[in-house]
């Protein structure tokens, strides 16, 4: 009982520290759970990824979270997976592997390192491929390194909607018969002013913000894997 209500007060205290942007504290709060008999197990699972959907539920319902605040979130929740998994008693299996990066002529990187931070806590294996991605390579390295996800991420509505960008991406899996092996995420500031633009360049689905991502792109490679 006594531990129970321990890891219940670490919770709250990360979720201060999180909406109050303040990533020291944070850290701090994680250690110190940890050298108080918290699980590493228990950091990840029951701390840092409720945070995360706390996150969401804040920006989806509430509207009470801003750009620093879901940044940090992801930030954080990448160093403490990073320095966590290592402790765990019976090291976690990655459970799905997604290629990422930004489209062809795009150079934005904000959104992009938001839900690397968010896939990585959620065990979600993270192959970066930077920016200005050519179709063929994001292809080439989700075959390479047996991929269930490309994550395409746009800032802007020509990078979002060009020829060479999802829509070539999605032509290449269709002419090398992997459109049933590989699917496509977008996400990007274009998506956000029509959500039904995914459809239009032929992705399977998108995300509104980088913290949302997270969890679609988890829903998504779980339902794969079924």
């Amino acid at each position: 009982m006594e531990r129970a209500v321990s890891l219940e007060n670490y919770v709250k205290l990360y979720n201060e520290a999180i909406f109050d942007t303040d990533r020291d504290r944070a850290l701090k709060i994680v250690r110190d759970a940890v050298e108080q008999g918290v699980t590493p197990e228990d950091v990840v699972f029951k701390i840092v990824l409720p945070a995360m959907d706390v996150m969401i539920k804040s920006v989806s319902e509430n509207f009470d979270a801003n750009l620093a605040q879901h940044f940090l979130t992801a930030r954080i929740a990448d160093i403490v997976t990073a320095e966590m998994i290592p402790k765990f008693k019976q090291m976690s299996e990655v459970v799905g592997q997604v290629v990422i990066g930004t489209a062809p002529g795009d150079f934005h990187t904000l959104g992009k390192r938001i839900v690397m931070g968010c896939l990585k806590a959620r065990m979600i294996g993270v192959i970066d491929l930077g920016v200005n991605v050519p179709a063929e390579r994001f292809v080439d390295e989700a075959v390479v390194h047996k991929a269930q996800l490309i994550g395409i991420s746009a800032l802007m509505v020509h990078t979002a909607t060009g020829e060479n960008g999802c829509r070539k991406v999605r032509r290449i899996l269709q002419e090398r018969e992997l459109q049933d092996r590989i699917k496509i995420i977008v996400g990007g500031a274009p998506f956000r002013f029509d959500p039904q633009l995914y459809k239009t360049v032929q992705a399977d689905a998108w995300a509104e913000d980088g913290i949302t991502a997270g969890k679609v792109i988890t829903d998504l490679v779980k339902e794969m894997q079924r």
